[in-house]
Order: structure tokens, then sequence, then C-alpha cells
């Protein structure tokens, strides 16, 4: 018998889950539905640095988690054949100011670079060399490389995702899901009773598990980036992206487009309306670092929502007490790093059962999930 699956949220985690479960040995034995609404979606919105091993965090799962979904990336996207257009190794540069930041910044990559060989080459660049690699940068300061960063397209990754999956055992549907008591998914046609759930829906885990009796540790943050029309290098489409000290990240896609964002809005939760202050303090940030930018360059804003935590830690795995379901949420601004490698081990978790020990990514779901009886 077809063992049937449903997937709740089709943001990065749903669709690489989506993707996995078509692809896995076993994969023609399920046939899987994906509900999404398209609403706010978090990583629709996104256009994604993926470069962990920069960061300052303390959390070492996170660390761990981030690193295995960067290592994950080129393997996914040679295998999912997806194109540049969607993810590319480009490098990453970090930049600080003051020089001695610069060699803190330095000795922490040759020392992670130690067991994360996709980083790739490590080296210091003067602002000179900076602006040498990214013309589009006209105020520059010195900063780390990294080659094995790269950029992402939230949207395009999902789509392509989505539609590898489709042409084998995927089903899509674009509505709005919710859940009975009983573990019922409650669709426009009716209840429905699935082998295994899925619940990848960000923001909106704590209303879907509400009805389960569950009570989600879990936060909405809205985010807003800008897309920019901006001069054409053509010998430069690999520029890299810039996490440039004190302002938002610089992301050129090549052809002229350029992606400067996002911001971190905890008032904002589920808003999706588009803030002209927000905008033009993103404007702002852009013209910072390419002084003869104008608004007649702004072509286009993206909004979403993100998921948090309270110890802003990602969290996913079997629900206590609901053998049926998987979730997943809590991914916040790392998502399109974490995400890839979360949605695959939900995929394989649902697809072969057993009780998988993710402890070295995250702290036990108890931590995140309790019962609303207590």
């Amino acid at each position: 018998m077809q063992k049937k699956i449903a997937i709740i949220g089709g943001g990065i985690v749903g669709a690489t889950a989506a993707y996995y479960l078509s692809t896995l040995p076993g994969a023609q034995q399920v046939k899987v539905t994906l509900f999404d609404d398209g609403v706010g979606q978090a990583s629709k919105a996104a256009a994604g640095i993926i470069s962990p091993w920069l960061s300052k965090r303390r959390n070492q799962r996170w660390y761990r988690l981030a690193k295995a979904g960067a290592d994950l990336y080129p393997e996914l996207i040679h295998d999912a054949q997806l194109g540049t257009e969607v993810y590319q190794q480009t490098g990453t540069i970090v930049t600080r100011e003051v020089p001695t930041d610069l060699e803190v910044l330095y000795q922490l990559a040759q020392k992670r670079r130690q067991d994360a060989a996709t980083m790739g080459e490590v080296a210091t660049l003067t602002a000179a060399e900076v602006q040498a690699k990214v013309p589009l940068l006209g105020n520059v300061q010195p900063g780390v490389f990294i080659s094995g960063g790269a950029r992402v397209d939230g949207a395009a990754l999902v789509n392509d995702l989505l539609d590898r999956a489709s042409a084998k055992n995927l089903t899509v549907r674009h509505e709005h899901v919710t859940l009975t008591a009983n573990g019922q998914v409650v669709t426009s046609l009716g209840a429905r009773q699935f082998d295994r759930v899925i619940v990848s829906a960000g923001a909106w885990l704590k209303e879907l598990l509400a009805p389960l009796g569950i009570v989600a540790d879990v936060r909405a943050q809205k985010g807003q980036l800008i897309e920019l029309a901006v001069k054409d290098y053509p010998l430069q489409e690999n520029m890299p992206v810039v996490m440039p000290e004190g302002e938002r990240d610089f992301v050129p896609f090549g052809h002229g487009k350029l992606i400067v964002g996002a911001t971190h809005e905890d008032d904002g939760k589920f808003n999706l309306t588009v803030d002209s202050a927000v905008t033009a303090d993103l404007l702002g940030s852009a013209q910072r670092l390419m002084p003869g930018l104008t608004a007649d360059s702004l072509t286009g804003v993206r909004v979403g929502t993100r998921a948090y935590a309270s110890d802003f830690a990602p969290f996913f795995g079997p629900l206590p007490e609901h053998d049926t379901f998987l979730v997943a949420s809590g991914l916040g601004s790392s998502g399109l790093t974490t995400g890839p490698q979360i949605g695959r081990l939900l995929a394989g978790s649902a697809l072969y059962g057993g009780t998988p020990d993710w402890s070295e990514y995250e702290l036990p779901l108890t931590t995140y999930l309790a019962s609303s009886a207590k």
C-alpha cells in the first residue's frame, strides 16, 4: 500500500523535504501532498548568503547544523540539477575597518577551516582588493575572503525543488489548512488522514499545533529587503557577496541585479505591508556602499515573516506524544542555510521512521513544545 505523507508549509524546509521524499530509496512507494497558501513565506522573500563559518554565535549546536547545511548545498544543487541563478559559490567577503578586528576575523576563519573543507580558500583583502572583486562598491573597507561562500535565491530554490518533486510523487495544493484534535488535516475537500505529517509552517506553527493541545515557543518577525538595478559588469557575474561591517548584506546576482537587506522587525510580526521608512533605510545602507546610487534604481521590495524561538535556535523532529507528526520551526534569519539539512533529515524520518538522535544539532523538542493542559 502506498504511504501518504502531507507537508504543511512549502518554504525551504518543506520544499527540501518534498524533494528528498521524491528521491530517497523507497520514494516510489510514497505519495506526497504539500499544502501552502503562499502568504508571507520567508523563504520565497529571501535572498541569502550561505557562509556560516565566521558567525560569532556561541550556540555550537546551531553552528554544526549551519555548517552541515552549507556542506549539503553543492550536493543538493548538483543532484537536483539547479542552475547558477539559484545558487552559486561566488565567495563571501566580511569587512572590518579596524586592522586588529580584521586579524581576529582571519584567525577565526583559519580555525574554522580546519574542519570545514567547504569554506575553500581564506585570505585577507585590502580595500583595493575588495573593490577589484566587487567593482559595484564605492565605499570600501578591507575584509576576509572565503571562496566557498555562496549566494542563493530563496524563491528560485523553493520553486525548482518543488518542480523536481512534482515530476515524481508530489502534489502541491495552494490552500490554507488546519489540524483536528485527532490529527487529521482539514483541507478544502474535507478532513484527510495521512500516515505522516511534516509541519514546516514557520511562524504559523503555533496556530497549527493548538488543536493538538501543543503550545509552541515561536514568535513572528517581519523581514524586508530591496532589489536594485545597478551597472552590469559582464565579466563580473561571479562577484562575491559582501557582509559589510555596520551595513546590510550586499548580494550581487549579476546581470545588473543587486539585493540589499534584510531587516529584523520584531514589531512587524505577520504584517506584510511594505514600509517606506524601512525601504529608505535599506536604500541608505546601499548608498553608503555605492555613493552614486539613487532611488530610481529601486526595482522591488520583498517582505516575509520569519519564525524565532526564545533562544533563537531552530528545532525540528518527531512531535512528542503524536507519532504521526514531525515539526520544524525557529529557523530565523539563517533559514536558507539550515533549512535544507533540516528538510533532508525530516524526509528520512518520515519515510523510514525510527527515533533519530539529532542532539548534535538541537536541544530536546520539549524545550520548545509543551502541552496546553499544563
